[in-house]
């Protein structure tokens, strides 16, 4: 028997490692080409696993693998599997920033935008200039932290406040403290600082979680202070604290007070992690005794006349667009006070009231509506369940009623307050609570506003809203119902109490609920006769092509609709009826399809959903003698929304196709350039696309606001603590839902044209261009705010900073702010790429 050669061994394994990694790697390009993304993905593993070393050699391949895999994985809702797949992926490929994007991709669209966020995060450390990861991290940066959060810790009035009066507690002996909803933890190392023993502090955010965790670290009190990551509600003794706590420090308020669930917390703080309340009276020092920070709140009020909250919330005109809003559809939006049905809607929105464009007018002098004690468990737990107060309040001026206003002081201890009030230097905005259901009602000096305040569902809500006249006793309710007439005092307070539906012309009511910005719309008149005018011409051009060339079409077309279901022949004898036909992808509620139908014989299909919504836009259609068979919902056709832009019978195409451009938070929308370049593939060759391009304009100002809810301005605002690097870190470059004509701001250039989308021939969602700018007035460049001209022809366009506009506007915020002199000329770059716009800005 011959002896084995040294090395034998070794090199027929290697032989056989050779072959199974080519076996691996050819079988997973056979899975992968056939389609077998699971199998294709297992041979993936198992090829770097034995051959890390072509980990850049199939790095393309193997992403391509796992995203496909991944979407497999999520059409069956195996989630798990998700997770288990790029947890594996990232093992092998840890600083793969498009992996770690994807993650945080299919994350945000299962709903887990907290967790996403941390995903994108890192993508972005990972590679700054990755503009996919970059986009994404900057939509979930803006929910997760929101601007308020800047502007809460710039705001240094309130922060003084709160170190104040939380030194003054510690020092009269409230030495254990918990912090409820932390944030970034400030309140916490205001109580350390103030020479608390023991500091706790619980938040539910995962992402402000780990800031806090980050922020104590770096102001070197990561051991003094304990950070819960949990709801409050759901800390225990001793599990979570040692011991009961002398104090509760918390801000979980918002413009209505009570909407974070401070009630709730404060309940379950008293009854399960506090020391009892100091005896009333007593005068001793506070040891052994619990108490929380804020002491109480006094809720205030005012009726106001403001034409922009009525715009949003009302429906003002009997005619839009040449249509007749039809009297018996009762409009709303979804800002309701009647929350007796249990619908989870916040009975307010909110309002920076002192820059609401156009102003408000006070209609009654501001009121007290509530006080609530956070220092009583009795208050607390009597509050939801405490009969609603009424008030009458004197009308002082003559104006039509939109809105009841609300604000609150809330008092920190004895001696230190805040107010949020309208009037106010503030991080806070105000309640507003629509008046809606009529179309509108004016009160007059003398007159009495009739007003029950309650707290319900957790929420502050003023309802029951009634005026009492001079000339007769008259009952109105002013939320979603339609107006009844009383006869005497006594069925006044009945009604008032149990308010009823009734209706003076015996009609039944359609209730249509509309976003606010869907009324906004509806009430933009400049946009409505924009498009009824746009829409003529096409209209005009199209009939007068097809009656002149189409008409052997039109009657072949004529006789597919016949055999096609859910199309009827209209009996009409123009001859081009059944060859128009329209598409209108607006997104919500959207009356252009009738306005077309209104001009002209043309068959229109809206993108409408929701049911209510559908039957509302039928009954529009018929009360304006709009026949039945012209109107079309083309979801009711689909299965796959990736469908929406193909016609119901195949080898037809449209003869106008309408798109939605701009948001109404004053951004280009999500896939415009690629809607526009399929919906020109399905245009018949005369047909038109509205809009046909949109002009981006824009201008430098100088604003502090801008800067306060961009950014956390240095320690100052912040009383020394390092709290601005972790927070800024979710600082966006672009700001959303602006008000320029209300924008404190001061332009340092006149508005100049930056940047054309061509919908009629873009291809590419990747524009750029670069011009030059004269500086007109020296100062500090915070901001480039920009706005949009639409045009649906050559010659009739809508201004998206108009005064009319239901548009806000945009801008873009530099990351340092720059000095510059009247006369210097800058180059400003602008991008436009993934429906997403970038500007840098330098010096020539």
């Amino acid at each position: 028997m011959s002896a084995r050669r040294p090395g034998g061994r070794s090199r027929s394994g290697s032989r056989g490692r050779v072959r199974l990694v080519y076996r691996s790697l050819q079988s997973a390009q056979d899975y992968l080409e056939s389609g077998d993304f699971g199998t294709a993905f297992a041979h993936y593993l198992l090829l770097l696993n034995l051959a890390p070393e072509l980990k850049e050699i199939i790095r393309e391949s193997f992403q391509s693998t796992l995203f496909k895999w991944a979407e497999e994985l999520s059409s069956l809702s195996r989630i798990q599997d998700i997770f288990d797949c790029y947890e594996q992926a990232l093992e092998l490929y840890p600083n793969n920033e498009v992996i770690w994007n994807s993650m945080g991709e299919h994350l945000f669209g299962m709903g887990f935008r907290d967790e996403a966020a941390g995903y994108f995060h890192k993508a972005v450390k990972l590679n700054p200039d990755f503009a996919d990861a970059r986009e994404n991290f900057y939509r979930v940066a803006n929910w997760l932290v929101e601007r308020w959060h800047f502007l809460m810790l710039n705001d240094k009035k309130r922060n003084v406040a709160y170190q104040r009066a939380i030194q003054k507690a510690v020092e009269s002996g409230c030495t254990s403290v918990l912090d409820i909803g932390t944030g970034t933890g400030i309140l916490s190392m205001f109580a350390k600082k103030a020479g608390a023993c023991q500091v706790y502090a619980c938040e539910l955010s995962k992402t402000m979680y780990e800031l806090a965790c980050e922020v104590v670290a770096s102001n070197q009190m990561a051991g003094e202070i304990k950070i819960l990551h949990m709801k409050s509600l759901d800390v225990e003794i001793p599990k979570d604290l040692s011991n009961r706590v002398s104090l509760v420090v918390t801000e979980t308020v918002d413009a209505g007070l009570f909407g974070e669930g401070i009630v709730e917390s404060l309940i379950h703080a008293w009854k399960y992690l506090l020391l009892p309340p100091k005896p009333a009276g007593q005068e001793c020092r506070t040891e052994g005794f619990g108490r929380v920070i804020p002491l109480h709140a006094v809720v205030f009020g005012m009726a106001v006349e403001c034409q922009d909250i009525r715009r949003h919330h009302r429906v003002c005109f009997n005619e839009v667009g040449g249509l007749q809003m039809n009297q018996a559809i009762t409009w709303y939006s979804p800002v309701s006070n009647d929350l007796c049905n249990g619908d989870a809607a916040e009975p307010y929105t909110t309002e920076r009231m002192r820059q609401v464009p156009g102003g408000y007018t006070p209609l009654t002098d501001h009121f007290q509506a509530m006080t609530i004690n956070f220092n009583s468990l009795q208050d607390l737990e009597e509050l939801t369940n405490r009969k609603p107060c009424r008030l009458c309040l004197p009308v002082i001026k003559e104006g039509m009623l939109d809105a009841i206003i609300a604000w609150f002081v809330l008092q920190l201890d004895d001696e230190t307050s805040l107010s949020t009030g309208p009037d106010e230097e503030t991080c806070w905005e105000q309640a507003v609570y629509p008046v809606q259901g009529v179309p509108g009602q004016i009160v007059r000096c003398g007159d009495t506003l009739v007003v029950d305040v309650s707290c319900k569902n957790s929420y502050l809500v003023f309802h029951s809203i009634a005026v009492l006249t001079h000339e007769n006793k008259k009952e109105i309710e002013m939320s979603d119902q339609p107006s009844s007439h009383l006869a005497s005092e006594a069925e006044l307070c009945n009604a008032l109490a149990n308010l009823q539906t009734t209706s003076d012309s015996g009609l039944t009511l359609l209730q249509c609920m509309l976003e606010s910005s869907e009324i906004a719309r509806l009430n933009n008149t400049q946009y409505n006769d924009h498009f009824r005018s746009a829409l003529s011409c096409v209209l005009s051009s199209l009939t007068s092509v097809e009656s002149e060339t189409h008409f052997s079409e039109i009657v072949y077309d004529r006789h597919v609709d016949m055999n096609c279901e859910n199309t009827n022949v209209h009996s009409s004898s123009d001859p081009t009826f059944d060859s128009l036909y329209l598409l209108d992808v607006s997104e919500g509620f959207s009356i252009l399809p009738l306005i077309a139908a209104k001009l002209a014989p043309i068959k229109v299909f809206s993108s409408l959903e929701k049911a209510q919504q559908q039957v509302t836009l039928s009954t529009l259609a018929e009360s304006n003698n709009i026949p039945k068979d012209l109107l079309e919902f083309w979801h009711n056709y689909l299965d796959d929304d990736s469908t929406l832009l193909q016609r119901p019978q195949s080898g037809k195409l449209w003869s106008v196709i309408i798109l939605d451009a701009i948001e109404t938070c004053g951004l280009v929308r999500q896939g415009l350039v690629e809607k526009a370049v399929l919906a020109r593939c399905l245009l018949r060759p005369e047909g038109k696309l509205l809009p046909r391009s949109i002009t981006i304009y824009g201008m430098f100002i100088e604003s502090e606001t801008l800067q306060q809810e961009s950014a956390v301005q240095g320690k100052d605002p912040t009383l020394g603590f390092n709290i601005a690097p972790f927070i800024n870190q979710f600082k966006v470059p672009i700001h959303v839902f602006l008000h320029l004509s209300t924008l404190p701001h001061v332009p340092l250039s006149d508005p100049v044209e930056l940047l054309k989308l061509d919908l009629l021939n873009l291809i590419t969602d990747d524009v750029c261009n670069e011009i030059r700018v004269q500086v007109h007035s020296s100062g500090s460049l915070t901001a480039v705010p920009f706005w949009y001209e639409v045009y649906l022809d050559m010659n009739i366009s809508l201004n998206t900073w108009s005064e009319t506009s239901h548009w806000k506007q945009a801008a873009f915020v530099l990351d340092n702010p720059m000095q510059v002199n009247s006369g210097d000329e800058l180059l400003l770059k602008i991008h436009y790429y993934n429906s997403s716009i970038s500007m840098s800005v330098n010096h020539v």
